[in-house]
Formats: structure tokens, sequence, C-alpha cells
């Protein structure tokens, strides 16, 4: 993905003083080794550098987009950094058409603020890095390795035919040393992925909540989830390539598929799901990771009779144990972890777990719930760091 390198050297100089032919540059940085980008045609806001669409890369200069001509600035309708954007026109994880930042080699925490959009992801370095970021004006951050010099970035496409917008763009680095600390990459579906805003969505996956009941200064967690996933998607769609390219021994993958597989529309037999996620366990595992399986929790609906709340006949979950009993890999039966919890609580208190008129989909509040089972059964097992 690199291209046209600049000394990384004369970054500071180019924003102290400006790059030829593009006017007075505001100073990117807050400090040492902090840049903060405000992309699109408006006011730029105070402390930002502002980029517009047509900002070729300049090694003086050390930023800028490698084909502005597949760029264009765009309104958006949030405020401060977030009232203008930039269009990103071509789509593709490995698609050329990158802003490009020169940076020393190190780690850095890179958080993006999107501008108006239904549903985008974030790419750099030829892997996603965010899936889907749901909403208008829509924030995350994640962590980078940067190893050779230069950070390549992208906004590309989370839906077919949603456009796919940048805001704001701040980078910081965290260590000079380009090692990510240690992560839970969490893959799954839209009872798993992340909703927007983060922390106040009404509808939530419980991998959006893990970091709640986790230490996250033992831990970052990177959730790879997206709704409507299969397990034929997340190894062939990019999700699976991003976790592979960056897992390191002392990481976890957690992996729960199954509820969409079921579908008959996707033509997956349980024997071709079993194979997809044999095949991802073993490519994870060949890292140096550690895989934990996870069965997916049952419908809100679920009760018998009695009042007991019993799902194990749903979403493949006899192929997922057997693969756990197979691979020798961690489990977390969530479908009955979920189901002891939802019985003692009762129908009505579980039914308020999950979205208005959904009985698959939890809210917050369910998200919070179930990821606090998570947690609290990796404890019970002693994975390392839990």
């Amino acid at each position: 993905m690199k291209w046209k390198k600049g000394l990384t050297g004369m970054l500071l100089a180019a924003f102290l003083c400006g790059a030829p032919g593009v006017g007075i540059v505001t100073p990117a940085h807050a400090s040492a080794g902090e840049y903060k980008f405000d992309f699109g045609g408006g006011t730029v806001e105070t402390g930002y550098t502002g980029v517009s669409a047509s900002l070729s890369y300049d090694s003086a200069r050390g930023y800028g987009f490698r084909t502005p001509e597949n760029m264009r600035n765009v309104s958006a309708s949030g405020t401060g950094v977030a009232s203008d954007a930039v269009r990103f026109l071509a789509t593709g994880t490995k698609s050329e058409n990158t802003f490009d930042v020169d940076l020393p080699p190190g780690l850095y925490e890179v958080s993006v603020t999107l501008g108006d959009t239904s549903r985008s992801s974030i790419a750099a370095e030829g892997v996603y890095q965010v899936i889907n970021m749901t909403g208008n004006g829509a924030k995350d951050r994640f962590q980078i390795p940067v190893t050779d010099g230069q950070l390549n970035l992208l906004v590309t496409e989370g839906k077919e035919g949603a456009v796919f917008t940048l805001s704001a763009l701040e980078i910081r680095q965290l260590s000079s040393n380009p090692a990510t600390n240690r992560t839970v990459y969490i893959g799954g579906d839209s009872t798993v992925c992340n909703y927007y805003p983060l922390d106040s969505s009404v509808q939530a996956g419980w991998g959006q909540l893990l970091s709640k009941f986790v230490n996250t200064n033992t831990f970052q967690i990177r959730n790879m989830a997206s709704g409507g996933q299969i397990a034929r998607g997340f190894h062939q769609d990019g999700q699976l390539e991003a976790i592979v390219q960056y897992i390191k021994p002392g990481d976890y993958f957690i992996l729960q598929l199954g509820i969409n597989d079921t579908n008959p529309k996707h033509n997956e037999s349980e024997a071709e799901f079993k194979d997809w996620m044999r095949d991802m366990i073993r490519q994870v595992k060949a890292k140096g990771a550690t895989v934990i399986l996870s069965t997916p929790q049952g419908r809100a609906t679920d009760f018998n009779a009695n009042n007991v709340h019993n799902a194990e006949n749903r979403w493949y979950r006899s192929a997922i144990l057997a693969l756990a009993q197979e691979e020798q890999t961690p489990l977390v039966d969530l479908n009955v972890l979920s189901s002891a919890y939802f019985t003692s609580i009762g129908k009505d208190a579980t039914l308020a777990l999950y979205m208005n008129g959904d009985t698959l989909h939890p809210n917050y509040e369910g998200a919070r719930e179930l990821a606090r089972l998570v947690a609290q059964d990796l404890k019970r097992q002693g994975l390392s760091g839990f």
C-alpha cells in the first residue's frame, strides 16, 4: 500500500510553516506525536489541520490524498469538525484512494469521525480496522502499528450503495514500539457487533459492551462483527484477514456465528458451517493466539410452559460444541448461560432486554448483560488476563 515517502522529520515544519500552494496550515498536533485533521471545504476547527478533497499527498508536507480525483468535499449534519466531510468515491479495502500521513515507526491510536453515512467501514494498510460504523457523525478509534513510515487510511462502504465519508481524523502516538497492546478480537453477527453512538445507542451487540467487564489496562477490544454475517462471509469478506494480519501470541479471538448461517437463503449447510469455522480456528491458532468459541443466545420468547428459557437446538449449536471439542478450543456456551439468566429474571424482564418488537436483537442493557455473562465465564475458565 505504500507509495511516495517523505521525510517524517519534515512533517512538523510543514504543519507550522505551511506547504507551498496550500496556504497557511493550522498546526495539526497538540503535542509531539499527535496529529489532528479536519476534512472538507468548510471552516477549519481550531487546533486541526484543514484538508480539502483536492489536496494531494506531497512528501514535503507529509500528508494528503493519493488520488484526490476520487475525493469530493461534502457537507455534513453535525457541528464543529462534523459539519463537513470528504467523500471517498472509490471503494474496497485494497483501494489506492487513501489519505496518507507520514509517521515515525511506532504504535498509534487513530480516532475517526464520519460525516453523513448510513454505514461505513474504516480500512488502513489494506485491511479493515473498524467494521460498519452506523449513522451520521459516528465515532470510533483503534490501535495500529506503523512500521514503514506511513499510515494509509480510507473509508469504504459498509453497505452496498451507501456513501462513505470522513469528517475528522486524530492520530496519537502511544509508543515508539510498533506492537499492539494485548487484544481481544471478536467475530460475529448483529447480536455481537457495534452500534453507534457506542455509549448511548438503543441497540447494541454484546461485543460492544465487553470492555465494561474486561480489564482495559490489559486488553484492547477489537470488535470485527457485522450484522447479517455468516461463517463463509466472515472468512471470505476481509474480517478474518484483518484479524490474522495483526493477531499474536497472548491475544484472544472470540468467535460467535450460527444465527444467519441457519437461514436457507445463505445456502450454508451445518457441515459447511463447520468447515469454514474450523479453518478460521486453525488460521488464528497458527498465529499463536487463543480461539474461544461462543454459542449464540436464543430469542426472548424461547420460554416453555414451565417458564424455563431454552434455546439449545438453535443456530447450529451442536456443530459449535463439536468444534470446540475437536479443535480443543475454550467454549463459552452463551446459549445455555443466557437461558439460565433469562429463566431467573422471567419472561417480562427478558423481553425488556430486547429491542421493541424484536425477539432476537438485544438492546443496550441486554447486550450489557450478555457481555457480563461472557466475561464472567471467561474468568471462571481461568483464561489469562480475565
